[in-house]
Protein backbone atom coordinates (compact mmCIF):
# COMPACT_ATOMS: atom_id res chain seq x y z
CA UNK A 1 0.00 0.00 0.00
CA UNK A 2 1.36 3.41 -0.89
CA UNK A 3 2.58 5.51 1.98
CA UNK A 4 0.31 8.42 1.08
CA UNK A 5 -2.74 6.24 1.79
CA UNK A 6 -1.87 6.32 5.52
CA UNK A 7 -1.48 10.09 5.86
CA UNK A 8 -5.17 11.01 6.39
CA UNK A 9 -5.40 8.55 9.28
CA UNK A 10 -2.15 9.92 10.70
CA UNK A 11 -3.38 13.52 10.53
CA UNK A 12 -6.46 12.58 12.57
CA UNK A 13 -4.30 11.05 15.30
CA UNK A 14 -1.99 14.08 15.23
CA UNK A 15 -4.91 16.41 15.94
CA UNK A 16 -5.88 14.39 19.01
CA UNK A 17 -2.27 14.18 20.22
CA UNK A 18 -1.76 17.91 19.74
CA UNK A 19 -4.84 18.73 21.79
CA UNK A 20 -3.74 16.51 24.65
CA UNK A 21 -0.21 17.97 24.59
CA UNK A 22 -1.61 21.44 25.20
CA UNK A 23 -2.69 20.41 28.74
CA UNK A 24 -0.11 21.90 31.09
CA UNK A 25 1.53 19.62 33.62
CA UNK A 26 0.79 21.72 36.68
CA UNK A 27 2.68 19.36 38.97
CA UNK A 28 5.90 20.11 37.12
CA UNK A 29 5.29 23.83 36.64
CA UNK A 30 3.72 24.77 39.95
CA UNK A 31 7.06 24.92 41.70
CA UNK A 32 8.69 26.88 38.90
CA UNK A 33 6.22 29.57 37.88
CA UNK A 34 6.25 31.51 41.16
CA UNK A 35 9.93 31.78 42.05
CA UNK A 36 11.92 34.86 40.92
CA UNK A 37 14.14 34.76 37.84
CA UNK A 38 17.62 33.33 38.36
CA UNK A 39 18.20 32.70 34.67
CA UNK A 40 17.60 36.16 33.26
CA UNK A 41 14.39 37.12 31.46
CA UNK A 42 14.06 35.78 27.89
CA UNK A 43 13.95 39.35 26.58
CA UNK A 44 17.65 39.56 27.41
CA UNK A 45 18.42 37.28 24.44
CA UNK A 46 15.70 38.42 22.06
CA UNK A 47 17.16 41.88 21.47
CA UNK A 48 19.67 40.60 18.88
CA UNK A 49 18.84 37.82 16.40
CA UNK A 50 20.95 34.72 16.91
CA UNK A 51 22.11 35.48 20.46
CA UNK A 52 25.79 35.53 21.12
CA UNK A 53 27.66 38.81 21.48
CA UNK A 54 25.58 41.89 22.20
CA UNK A 55 23.03 40.14 24.43
CA UNK A 56 22.99 39.97 28.22
CA UNK A 57 23.33 36.20 28.29
CA UNK A 58 23.83 33.29 25.92
CA UNK A 59 20.99 31.53 24.15
CA UNK A 60 19.79 28.16 25.40
CA UNK A 61 19.15 25.70 22.57
CA UNK A 62 17.40 22.40 23.28
CA UNK A 63 17.96 19.54 20.83
CA UNK A 64 15.06 17.16 21.41
CA UNK A 65 12.82 14.53 19.88
CA UNK A 66 9.81 12.45 20.75
CA UNK A 67 11.25 9.15 19.56
CA UNK A 68 14.58 7.67 20.59
CA UNK A 69 17.25 6.63 18.13
CA UNK A 70 16.70 9.44 15.63
CA UNK A 71 20.22 10.89 15.93
CA UNK A 72 19.61 13.51 18.57
CA UNK A 73 22.92 13.19 20.41
CA UNK A 74 24.80 12.88 17.12
CA UNK A 75 23.13 16.12 16.04
CA UNK A 76 23.74 17.93 19.34
CA UNK A 77 27.46 17.04 19.19
CA UNK A 78 27.89 18.22 15.60
CA UNK A 79 25.72 21.32 16.13
CA UNK A 80 27.70 22.41 19.20
CA UNK A 81 31.00 21.67 17.44
CA UNK A 82 29.87 23.71 14.45
CA UNK A 83 28.97 26.70 16.61
CA UNK A 84 32.33 26.52 18.39
CA UNK A 85 34.26 26.25 15.12
CA UNK A 86 32.67 29.54 14.05
CA UNK A 87 34.08 31.30 17.10
CA UNK A 88 31.06 31.10 19.42
CA UNK A 89 31.77 30.00 22.99
CA UNK A 90 29.58 26.92 23.32
CA UNK A 91 28.76 24.47 26.09
CA UNK A 92 26.82 21.28 25.36
CA UNK A 93 25.02 19.67 28.31
CA UNK A 94 23.89 16.04 28.51
CA UNK A 95 20.45 15.85 30.18
CA UNK A 96 20.08 12.07 29.87
CA UNK A 97 20.70 11.32 33.54
CA UNK A 98 21.63 7.67 34.04
CA UNK A 99 22.11 6.96 30.33
CA UNK A 100 24.72 9.45 29.18
CA UNK A 101 26.51 9.01 25.87
CA UNK A 102 27.27 12.55 24.70
CA UNK A 103 30.77 12.13 26.18
CA UNK A 104 31.35 9.17 23.83
CA UNK A 105 30.27 11.19 20.78
CA UNK A 106 32.78 13.89 21.72
CA UNK A 107 35.58 11.50 22.71
CA UNK A 108 35.57 12.70 26.34
CA UNK A 109 34.39 9.55 28.17
CA UNK A 110 37.72 9.02 29.96
CA UNK A 111 37.87 12.60 31.19
CA UNK A 112 34.58 12.72 33.14
CA UNK A 113 35.36 13.21 36.85
CA UNK A 114 32.41 15.33 37.96
CA UNK A 115 29.00 15.58 36.28
CA UNK A 116 25.80 17.61 36.08
CA UNK A 117 24.28 16.08 39.22
CA UNK A 118 27.50 16.68 41.20
CA UNK A 119 27.09 20.37 40.38
CA UNK A 120 23.39 20.35 41.34
CA UNK A 121 24.21 18.69 44.66
CA UNK A 122 27.04 21.20 45.24
CA UNK A 123 29.56 18.36 45.44
CA UNK A 124 31.83 20.30 43.09
CA UNK A 125 31.92 23.65 41.32
CA UNK A 126 30.65 24.14 37.79
CA UNK A 127 34.16 24.87 36.54
CA UNK A 128 35.37 21.54 37.96
CA UNK A 129 32.69 19.63 36.02
CA UNK A 130 33.17 21.35 32.66
CA UNK A 131 35.38 19.49 30.18
CA UNK A 132 37.09 21.45 27.42
CA UNK A 133 37.26 19.90 23.98
CA UNK A 134 40.76 19.16 22.70
CA UNK A 135 39.93 20.08 19.09
CA UNK A 136 37.75 23.20 19.46
CA UNK A 137 38.96 25.73 22.00
CA UNK A 138 35.50 27.34 22.22
CA UNK A 139 33.69 24.07 23.05
CA UNK A 140 33.02 22.60 26.50
CA UNK A 141 30.83 19.76 27.76
CA UNK A 142 28.93 19.09 30.99
CA UNK A 143 28.33 15.35 31.28
CA UNK A 144 25.24 13.68 32.73
CA UNK A 145 25.51 11.40 35.73
CA UNK A 146 25.79 7.71 34.92
CA UNK A 147 24.68 6.49 38.36
CA UNK A 148 22.10 8.95 39.67
CA UNK A 149 18.34 9.02 39.03
CA UNK A 150 16.56 11.53 36.79
CA UNK A 151 14.63 12.70 39.85
CA UNK A 152 17.87 14.40 40.94
CA UNK A 153 16.91 17.23 38.58
CA UNK A 154 14.95 20.15 40.02
CA UNK A 155 13.71 23.26 38.27
CA UNK A 156 15.57 25.52 40.68
CA UNK A 157 18.82 23.55 40.40
CA UNK A 158 18.74 23.37 36.61
CA UNK A 159 17.95 27.06 36.37
CA UNK A 160 20.91 27.96 38.55
CA UNK A 161 23.33 25.88 36.45
CA UNK A 162 21.99 27.25 33.16
CA UNK A 163 22.16 30.78 34.52
CA UNK A 164 25.85 30.39 35.31
CA UNK A 165 26.58 28.75 31.95
CA UNK A 166 24.72 31.43 29.98
CA UNK A 167 26.85 34.13 31.61
CA UNK A 168 30.01 32.50 30.22
CA UNK A 169 28.93 30.96 26.92
CA UNK A 170 27.29 32.40 23.81
CA UNK A 171 25.29 29.21 23.32
CA UNK A 172 24.28 26.49 25.78
CA UNK A 173 23.18 23.42 23.81
CA UNK A 174 21.04 20.94 25.75
CA UNK A 175 21.10 17.33 24.58
CA UNK A 176 17.67 16.23 25.76
CA UNK A 177 16.64 12.62 26.30
CA UNK A 178 13.83 11.39 24.08
CA UNK A 179 10.22 11.60 25.17
CA UNK A 180 8.59 13.64 27.93
CA UNK A 181 10.21 12.32 31.11
CA UNK A 182 11.97 14.46 33.71
CA UNK A 183 15.22 15.11 31.82
CA UNK A 184 13.38 16.15 28.66
CA UNK A 185 10.94 18.42 30.53
CA UNK A 186 13.73 20.19 32.38
CA UNK A 187 15.77 20.61 29.19
CA UNK A 188 12.99 22.15 27.12
CA UNK A 189 11.54 24.29 29.95
CA UNK A 190 14.26 26.97 29.79
CA UNK A 191 14.88 26.80 26.03
CA UNK A 192 15.09 29.90 23.86
CA UNK A 193 15.30 27.72 20.76
CA UNK A 194 14.27 24.11 20.18
CA UNK A 195 15.55 21.90 17.38
CA UNK A 196 13.15 18.98 16.92
CA UNK A 197 14.92 15.96 15.44
CA UNK A 198 12.93 13.41 13.45
CA UNK A 199 13.37 10.63 10.90
CA UNK A 200 11.21 10.52 7.75
CA UNK A 201 8.81 7.92 9.14
CA UNK A 202 5.28 8.18 10.53
CA UNK A 203 5.97 7.07 14.11
CA UNK A 204 8.91 9.45 14.45
CA UNK A 205 6.90 12.39 13.08
CA UNK A 206 3.95 11.62 15.34
CA UNK A 207 6.19 11.70 18.41
CA UNK A 208 7.92 14.84 17.12
CA UNK A 209 4.54 16.53 16.79
CA UNK A 210 3.81 15.79 20.42
CA UNK A 211 7.10 17.41 21.40
CA UNK A 212 6.18 20.51 19.39
CA UNK A 213 3.07 20.79 21.55
CA UNK A 214 5.00 20.29 24.78
CA UNK A 215 7.57 22.95 23.91
CA UNK A 216 4.80 25.35 22.86
CA UNK A 217 2.81 24.96 26.08
CA UNK A 218 5.20 23.92 28.86
CA UNK A 219 8.23 26.15 28.42
CA UNK A 220 9.01 29.13 30.61
CA UNK A 221 8.39 31.41 27.66
CA UNK A 222 4.89 29.94 27.35
CA UNK A 223 4.30 30.63 31.06
CA UNK A 224 5.33 34.27 30.69
CA UNK A 225 2.96 34.59 27.74
CA UNK A 226 2.51 37.54 25.40
CA UNK A 227 5.33 39.53 26.99
CA UNK A 228 8.00 37.48 25.16
CA UNK A 229 8.48 35.61 21.92
CA UNK A 230 7.63 31.90 22.02
CA UNK A 231 10.37 29.30 21.82
CA UNK A 232 11.75 29.33 18.28
CA UNK A 233 11.18 25.80 16.97
CA UNK A 234 12.79 24.32 13.87
CA UNK A 235 12.92 20.85 12.38
CA UNK A 236 16.01 18.74 11.71
CA UNK A 237 15.38 15.69 9.51
CA UNK A 238 17.99 12.95 9.88
CA UNK A 239 18.67 9.71 7.99
CA UNK A 240 16.94 11.08 4.90
CA UNK A 241 17.08 8.93 1.76
CA UNK A 242 15.91 10.90 -1.27
CA UNK A 243 15.67 7.76 -3.41
CA UNK A 244 13.31 6.08 -0.95
CA UNK A 245 11.25 9.26 -0.63
CA UNK A 246 10.72 9.37 -4.40
CA UNK A 247 9.69 5.70 -4.31
CA UNK A 248 7.21 6.53 -1.46
CA UNK A 249 9.01 4.16 0.88
CA UNK A 250 9.37 6.94 3.46
CA UNK A 251 7.94 10.40 4.03
CA UNK A 252 9.00 13.18 1.69
CA UNK A 253 10.03 16.65 2.87
CA UNK A 254 6.65 18.01 1.76
CA UNK A 255 4.87 15.35 3.82
CA UNK A 256 6.92 16.18 6.92
CA UNK A 257 6.45 19.93 6.56
CA UNK A 258 2.71 19.48 6.13
CA UNK A 259 2.44 17.19 9.15
CA UNK A 260 4.57 19.19 11.57
CA UNK A 261 4.28 22.77 10.30
CA UNK A 262 7.81 23.80 11.28
CA UNK A 263 10.55 25.36 9.16
CA UNK A 264 13.27 22.88 8.24
CA UNK A 265 16.69 23.90 9.53
CA UNK A 266 18.50 20.94 8.03
CA UNK A 267 18.22 17.62 6.18
CA UNK A 268 20.91 15.07 7.02
CA UNK A 269 21.32 12.28 4.48
CA UNK A 270 21.66 8.65 5.52
CA UNK A 271 25.35 7.92 6.06
CA UNK A 272 27.42 4.98 7.30
CA UNK A 273 30.04 7.48 8.45
CA UNK A 274 27.85 8.52 11.39
CA UNK A 275 28.41 5.23 13.22
CA UNK A 276 32.12 5.27 12.42
CA UNK A 277 32.52 8.79 13.82
CA UNK A 278 30.56 7.88 16.96
CA UNK A 279 32.85 4.92 17.61
CA UNK A 280 35.89 7.17 17.11
CA UNK A 281 34.53 9.91 19.40
CA UNK A 282 34.55 12.46 16.58
CA UNK A 283 31.50 14.57 15.63
CA UNK A 284 30.74 13.88 11.99
CA UNK A 285 30.72 17.59 11.15
CA UNK A 286 34.52 17.54 11.50
CA UNK A 287 34.82 15.45 8.31
CA UNK A 288 34.33 18.60 6.25
CA UNK A 289 32.06 19.69 3.45
CA UNK A 290 33.15 16.92 1.07
CA UNK A 291 31.27 14.44 3.25
CA UNK A 292 27.49 14.75 2.60
CA UNK A 293 26.37 14.30 6.22
CA UNK A 294 29.10 16.64 7.53
CA UNK A 295 28.23 19.23 4.88
CA UNK A 296 24.54 19.01 5.79
CA UNK A 297 25.30 19.60 9.48
CA UNK A 298 27.53 22.54 8.57
CA UNK A 299 24.70 24.04 6.49
CA UNK A 300 22.34 23.53 9.43
CA UNK A 301 24.63 25.51 11.75
CA UNK A 302 24.88 28.34 9.21
CA UNK A 303 21.09 28.49 8.87
CA UNK A 304 20.72 28.64 12.65
CA UNK A 305 23.09 31.61 12.68
CA UNK A 306 20.99 33.41 10.11
CA UNK A 307 22.52 32.51 6.75
CA UNK A 308 20.26 31.60 3.85
CA UNK A 309 21.29 28.32 2.28
CA UNK A 310 19.46 25.98 -0.05
CA UNK A 311 18.82 22.47 1.20
CA UNK A 312 21.17 19.90 -0.28
CA UNK A 313 20.93 16.12 -0.61
CA UNK A 314 17.14 16.19 -1.00
CA UNK A 315 16.93 14.81 -4.54
CA UNK A 316 18.18 11.43 -5.76
CA UNK A 317 21.63 11.36 -7.28
CA UNK A 318 21.59 10.59 -11.01
CA UNK A 319 22.44 6.98 -11.77
CA UNK A 320 25.44 6.57 -14.06
CA UNK A 321 25.27 4.57 -17.29
CA UNK A 322 27.52 1.82 -15.94
CA UNK A 323 25.68 1.52 -12.64
CA UNK A 324 22.34 1.34 -14.44
CA UNK A 325 23.43 -1.65 -16.48
CA UNK A 326 25.97 -3.38 -14.27
CA UNK A 327 24.64 -2.49 -10.79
Amino acid sequence: MALTMTLPLYRSSVMLASRSSKIVNTRFLSSSSSHPFVLSHPKDVDTIIGGGSGTKRGRIVCVTSGKGGVGKTTSAASFATGLASRGHKTCVVDFDIGLRNLDIHLGMERRVIFDFVNVLMEECSLSQALIKDKREKHLSMLAASQTRDKESLTVEGVEKVLSNLSKTFDYVVLDSPAGIESGARHAMYFADDAIIVTNPELSSCRDADKMVGFVSSRSRRAEIGDDVDPVSQTLLITRYDAQRAVAEECLSLNDIEELLGLPIIGVIPESKDVLTCTNLGTPIITLGDDNPAAGAYSDMVDRFLGEEKDLRFITPEPVSFFKRFFG
